[in-house]
């Protein structure tokens, strides 16, 4: 990736930054399976998203984790959820403030969106503690 066309600064600060959130494994996982047809893709979202968006002074990662994924619950980005909620582990967002972002959803975006999300994250929550069901009250 030396030949990295556009801000090659701005690619290597969005590298070290969603690496950061993401964790070595995931982002050494997508760019293995960079193929000529999307590698200009992962080169957009790695400059734009990580380098501009999620490099800015103004939010902490934590901040902009909650944020990222009240959005993709909205949105209804399954996927893109629970690589959020598995990022948390590196963004300090806790469980609390997910709990919160998704009680936003559930009011400004629809109670069905919501309920996906919070099945998600508890299906992530088992993962991350491996296997172990997240607590009932």
């Amino acid at each position: 990736m030396d030949d990295v066309p556009g801000n090659a600064a701005r690619y290597r600060t969005g590298l070290a930054v969603r690496r950061s959130v993401l964790g070595d494994p995931h982002v050494d996982r997508a760019e293995i399976a960079a193929t000529d047809f999307d590698q200009p893709f992962q080169e957009l979202i790695t400059e734009a998203a990580w380098g501009t968006v999620w490099a800015r002074p103004g939010f902490s990662k934590r901040e902009r984790s909650i944020v990222t994924l009240a959005l993709l619950a909205a949105l209804g980005h399954d996927e893109e959820v629970a690589m959020h909620v598995r990022a948390t582990a590196n963004t300090g967002a806790s469980r609390s403030d997910i709990c919160e972002a998704f009680l936003h959803v559930a009011i400004y975006a629809g109670v069905p969106a919501a309920n996906r999300a919070f099945k998600i994250a508890k299906e992530v929550f088992s993962e991350m503690d491996g296997g172990k069901a997240v607590h009932a009250r």
